[in-house]
């Protein structure tokens, strides 16, 4: 019998170590809930206030696509990046 907790469809909470290097193990389940798959890139956004959350690129993009949809003038910091590491995965 298998004790992992269960969590409502689209739900999971696990804890994670962070290793000698810095990293972190995304857990199997966490991978297949989100289609993500060995080698992808995954952005990491950090507030002192609201914590830690990685996503992957692609909800980036459509957040910063929708900004210059709707007028934004110039381009910001944020948005090169997310298009420097948008060349990276190509």
């Amino acid at each position: 019998m298998d004790n992992k907790p269960m969590f409502p469809k689209g739900k999971f909470m696990s804890s994670v170590k962070v290793g000698p290097k810095g990293q972190v193990v995304i857990p199997k389940e966490v991978r297949d809930m989100f289609d993500i798959s060995s080698g992808e890139t995954l952005i990491l956004v950090a507030d002192v206030d609201r914590g830690i959350a990685i996503n992957k690129i692609a909800f980036f993009e459509n957040i910063v696509d929708a900004a210059f949809e709707n007028g934004v003038s110039g381009e910001d910091a944020f948005a090169r990046n997310v298009r420097d590491i948008r060349k990276g995965d190509e």
